[in-house]
């Protein structure tokens, strides 16, 4: 157990966005995991982008899904029932091409969830996302109009591309965040050498991200609220290194498309190391 937004959690293994859907298939992993994050909503329904979605690369993998999710009126309408019914926590990743986009659409949820993960920094979609991210001015836009809407927890999900995620974070958390979760993926591209032009360009994920993860969550571990360190975790050791460096909580991605069940393989391993030190943030139990 552990106490963090003021919410207590089962454990600090969560379900990053866009790797597990709605928790509805794999219910025995979301009724054990400490919380899920949706796959990114948008306000209206998303086809996403055309084939191919995902290249693998040595040690790890290239996405460009384009957020393809039904929107926000049929997520609240036909699924946020359902996932109301699992034993866990559900925070909301939000995304949108507009800065408007991110407040109509906690606006519309309301409090019917624990909480929102504001998607500044999406890098396979044309617009906002990653531009958002990059810019400490806009990125604060996007939470402060999102936090005139809700009083639960706002959790930004920051881009490490081409930008210091700590100028990132201190202008967010300035305007009212509760949070914060990094890294999103890097940037990535796969050659067609057949056709001498690109195959794939998106969103870099996986082992190969890990080292630089761990520097960017340590190197926000001084801000006065919670970090959610993700980006490379397959193991317990994985985990339990981001909560050295300084994450509250860390969330499990692209090991649960390998095994659906690694976050709970995850949690069972994190049990044989001691107790992390203190958590830099000193508002968590």
């Amino acid at each position: 157990m552990c106490r963090i937004f003021g919410i207590t959690f089962k454990n600090r293994v969560f379900i990053a966005s866009g790797v597990f859907g709605f928790g509805l298939k794999y219910k025995k992993v979301s009724n054990r995991v400490g919380a899920i994050f949706t796959k990114g909503i948008t306000l209206e329904p998303r086809k996403g982008n055309a084939p191919p979605r995902v290249f693998e690369t040595a040690g790890g993998l290239i996405n460009w899904v384009g957020l393809e999710n039904p929107g926000v009126e049929k997520f609240c309408k036909d699924i946020l029932p359902k996932m109301k019914k699992l034993r866990t926590k559900i925070f909301v990743n939000v995304a949108g091409s507009e800065v408007i986009h991110y407040e109509r659409i906690v606006e519309r949820i309301g409090g019917q969830v624990d909480g929102f993960e504001l998607n500044i920094s999406c890098p396979n979609v044309k617009k906002g996302g990653v531009a958002f991210g990059q810019d400490p001015k806009i990125a604060a836009s996007v939470v402060a109009r999102a936090r005139t809407k809700t009083k639960l927890p706002l959790i930004v999900k920051l881009t490490p591309n081409f930008c210091d995620p700590l100028r990132i974070a201190k202008a967010c958390i300035g305007a009212g965040a509760d949070g914060i979760s990094l890294i999103n993926t890097l940037y990535g591209m796969v050659y067609d050498i057949k056709k001498k032009k690109p195959l794939i360009t998106g969103g870099l994920s996986g082992p190969a991200i890990k080292p630089f993860a761990l520097y960017c969550v340590n190197r926000l571990r001084g801000l006065d609220v919670p970090i959610i360190g993700m980006g490379g975790i397959m193991t317990g050791q994985d985990a339990y290194e981001f909560l050295l460096a300084g994450a509250s909580a860390v969330a499990i991605g692209s090991a649960i498309l390998r095994d659906p069940y690694a976050p709970l393989e995850i949690i069972k391993e994190l049990k044989k190391y001691p107790p992390p030190p203190s958590s830099p943030f000193k508002g968590e139990d």
